[in-house]
């Protein structure tokens, strides 16, 4: 049997030297890296994807950047938790409503949905998708939906304007390869390939960039929505995955970084969360006077220390994989 590296693969995706470079920076299962040069598996696919993502996340985040090559730079490597995307819960005319659009994605990649997040104070609910074969080392995904119909007329009609004509990123051959993949847990390499080249489209904006003026709109009643407007479902923010984040902390402020001025505690699972400030980056906003540049927020990097909890099935300790509804309505805050 012929057998290749991750990193061959990852570098007809992203290039010789970017692959290099993720694959140096990112902690990555050994079982995972030796692969049968005629297909991949669902996991396979799903690490190269969450790679492409936070490579995208790099391109745009110049402080998770810069802590990435510093991280390289003491022998350590990121541990990539989880990745966050925003949608709306509203009916479209091509794109699936809310997390059905990514469900449809993440499912024949392995993925099973696992929590539900209420995040009541902005109007919006997490689901956490987690991944059946390496739960604890393929990134997980919190996907969050926005309800429109908690807002005002002008509000939900505001969004219905920009986001009903979205476009479906999943094409006719993409999706027979999803459904392949989700029968068959296999996928020939060159069909992977193929399908890692489209799926990380699917993580974008998919509608018209909003006017100034239902910008301001949204950002009157939701700055969660304010910010789905222009950036999309690009990944909202990636996350590594630390021992000791008192000191992560710590080091990241005296760095000089916008940090959260407080760790966010767990009522309800045993983790702790804080993250850099969103980047500003800039958007043309149409007018009937031209193009309108404006700084907003854009994404940003996370960190979270994980603890233990009993297994239900085993009872013996195993890596606290959940999430809190109140630690991830405060991480929100670094879009505002």
């Amino acid at each position: 049997m012929a057998v290749c590296r991750l990193e061959q693969i990852l570098s007809q995706l992203v290039g010789e030297d970017q692959a290099d470079y993720l694959t140096r920076a990112i902690e990555i299962h050994p079982e995972l890296q030796s692969i049968d040069a005629a297909h991949l598996t669902r996991a396979q696919i799903a690490q190269l994807l969450s790679m492409q993502l936070l490579h995208q996340l790099f391109s745009t985040v110049p402080d998770a950047k810069a802590y990435a090559d510093e991280q390289m730079a003491t022998g350590r490597k990121i541990i990539l938790d989880h990745g966050a995307l925003r949608t709306v819960s509203l009916q479209m005319r091509c794109l699936p409503r809310g997390k059905d659009a990514f469900s449809r994605i993440l499912e024949p990649l392995g993925y099973a949905m696992v929590g539900e997040y209420p995040l009541d104070k902005l109007h919006m609910c997490g689901f956490v998708f987690c991944h059946r074969d390496y739960p604890e080392s393929i990134a997980q995904y919190f996907v969050s939906e926005l309800y429109t119909d908690r807002f005002s007329t002008e509000f939900e009609n505001t969004v219905r304007d920009i986001v009903y004509e979205s476009n479906d990123p999943v094409s006719e051959r993409g999706q027979r390869r999803l459904d392949h993949l989700a029968s068959a847990g296999v996928l020939d390499t060159g069909e992977s390939v193929a399908l890692l080249k489209e799926l990380p489209g699917c993580f974008a904006r998919q509608h018209p960039m909003p006017t100034l003026e239902h910008y301001k709109t949204l950002l009157n009643e939701s700055a969660e929505m304010a910010w789905i407007a222009t950036e999309g479902n690009v990944f909202n923010h990636a996350t590594d995955r630390v021992e000791n984040l008192d000191a992560v902390a710590a080091q990241e402020k005296a760095k000089g970084r916008a940090m959260k001025p407080h760790i966010e505690e767990g009522a309800n699972a045993n983790i702790r969360q804080t993250a850099y400030r969103a980047a500003s980056v800039n958007r043309s906003f149409p007018s009937s006077e031209g193009l309108l540049e404006r700084s907003v927020p854009g994404s940003f990097f996370e960190f979270i220390e994980r603890g233990q909890i009993n297994d239900p099935h085993t009872g013996k300790p195993r890596l606290d994989l959940r999430f809190d509804s109140q630690n991830a309505q405060g991480i929100f805050t670094m879009t505002r």
